[in-house]
């Protein structure tokens, strides 16, 4: 077992830990008390993934062909990673279904004028700022994408008597670091668009979807 995938096991218990912590908070938030909670427990799950790919980031420097093998991780999970990991415009997919999910459960009451003040009832300001968002997203997925497939297209060189194999490989790190940078940006400029109850139901269902894939995966392995 590599470093980095030592630390990725303790990283995904520790999220299960934050994910508990998450489910068990008052939400909606009832008192100005509940709503610091909800801050907190917010900005220590953005911390924790700020953690994880910073540690990513210098595993990447040491060997970055093994985080793109990722051995830590199940079948299932690497036949849905881009680049390393998952891909940033999940995140607005899992934001609509979410709200989507939520809005119809509660259509009674949003169609008496109650406003429920969670995913579900996002309001049209903040839809317009997430489709914003999204489609910066997706053209900052695509130019990665395109670096990626030029060097891709370079590795011919390789075979070249000329060929400098471990200069060819270090310029994937960059990419990688790219990816996750964009990554995380898009969990966090999400969750600035959204109220702390908001937030947090985003959160949630990120972790159990990240969580959920990773432990099925698994067993599937296992099997």
């Amino acid at each position: 077992m590599t470093n980095f995938a030592a630390f990725y096991t303790a990283w995904s218990d520790q999220l299960q830990q934050l994910l508990r912590q998450l489910c068990s908070a008052p939400n909606p938030p009832t008192t100005q008390d509940h709503l610091h909670l909800l801050i907190h427990l917010v900005d220590k799950l953005l911390s924790h993934y700020s953690e994880y790919y910073r540690v990513k980031a210098a595993a990447a420097e040491r060997d970055v062909l093994d985080i793109f093998a990722a051995p830590w991780a199940s079948s299932f999970e690497k036949s849905l990673h881009w680049i390393a990991g998952w891909r940033p415009t999940t995140v607005f997919h899992l934001v609509y279904t979410e709200s989507s999910i939520l809005f119809e459960s509660h259509i009674v009451d949003i169609l008496r004028g109650v406003r429920t003040g969670d995913l579900g009832d996002l309001s049209p300001t903040q839809f317009r700022r997430v489709s914003e968002l999204q489609c910066e997203t997706v053209k900052e997925e695509n130019a990665i994408t395109d670096e990626l497939s030029e060097w891709q297209h370079s590795v011919s060189d390789l075979m070249g008597a000329s060929g400098d194999v471990d200069e060819m490989i270090g310029r994937l790190v960059p990419v990688v670091r790219k990816a996750d940078e964009l990554r995380l940006r898009t969990v966090k400029r999400v969750v600035e668009l959204l109220s702390p109850q908001q937030a947090v139901e985003f959160l949630i269902a990120a972790a159990e979807l990240q969580l959920g894939i990773r432990e099925w995966g698994m067993d599937q392995d296992r099997r």
